[in-house]
């Protein structure tokens, strides 16, 4: 018996260390879509465009990539490789040494391969969304996933200038908003740590924006688990080919046991 508690909560320690990661946020669902090649193809250019800077995928291949998200090798190498000598081959690492990046910014930046399995999507998702302005923070930025978080909005340019502050807004009950019974407007109240982009900051519109950081979520747990499309159609095929040989067996069994009683 302790044994089978101890297994217990080691299998439930992921889970509370995601909700701690998270520090009681209301997440947003990525909704990713696994078997899109375009999308996939576009989180890989935003993620090596954006995070390579600082962020490593050492786990992953160049090659690897282009093979499994249809980029011919030559545009890899030309549009997404950008460490001078590198290889189509070569591991996704950057040039940046861990002993360096820890004396500019106190930590070395993690390494990305498997940060989606480690974090979850939605919570990248919502991660990647959630930069705002603060004065206060060395680099002066922060985030309402990750409080106190250590590194910019990389994506700043596309998303704009967040800010957080007070606004107008409808006021729910449950996933319904509530309606003036005599007007049939939707009814308002003062809400704070609201995040409002400034209009007009960002090259990219609020939906843009989502796509771009779906997309990158997308490339992310592709990267944490390469087969995982693959794993799940042969599960299906195993499956159904379990389901078809127990009726065989089912049969030969009854056929065999016909004449014991």
């Amino acid at each position: 018996m302790k044994k089978q508690l101890i297994a217990l909560v080691f299998a439930l320690l992921p889970g509370f260390a995601m909700a701690a990661g998270g520090h009681g946020v209301a997440l947003d669902e990525a909704n990713i879509d696994l078997s899109d090649k375009a999308s996939l193809q576009d989180g890989a250019r935003t993620f090596t465009n954006y995070c390579m800077g600082c962020h490593s995928a050492q786990y992953q291949r160049y090659e690897r990539v282009a093979t499994d998200l249809g980029i011919p090798e030559q545009v890899m190498l030309d549009n997404l490789v950008f460490s001078d000598g590198s290889l189509i081959g070569d591991h996704m690492k950057i040039g940046m040494r861990p002993e360096d990046s820890k004396v500019w910014f106190g930590a070395a930046p993690p390494d990305l391969t498997m940060v989606a399995r480690v974090r979850g999507e939605d919570w990248l998702y919502s991660y990647m969304r959630s930069f705002y302005e603060d004065s206060s923070r060395p680099l002066g930025w922060n985030n309402t996933v990750f409080e106190n978080v250590g590194m910019p909005n990389v994506l700043g340019e596309l998303q704009g200038r967040q800010i957080k502050g007070c606004k107008p807004m409808p006021v729910k009950d449950g996933n319904k908003v509530v309606r003036d019974p005599l007007t049939g407007e939707a009814m308002l109240e003062e809400q704070c740590d609201v995040l409002t982009v400034v209009e007009g900051t960002g090259t990219q519109t609020e939906e843009e924006f989502d796509t771009t950081v779906r997309n990158l979520v997308a490339f992310l747990s592709y990267s944490a688990d390469p087969i995982k499309e693959t794993r799940h159609r042969i599960g299906v095929y195993v499956l159904l080919y379990l389901a078809f040989f127990f009726v065989f067996a089912y049969l030969l069994k009854r056929e065999y046991w016909r004449d014991v009683h």
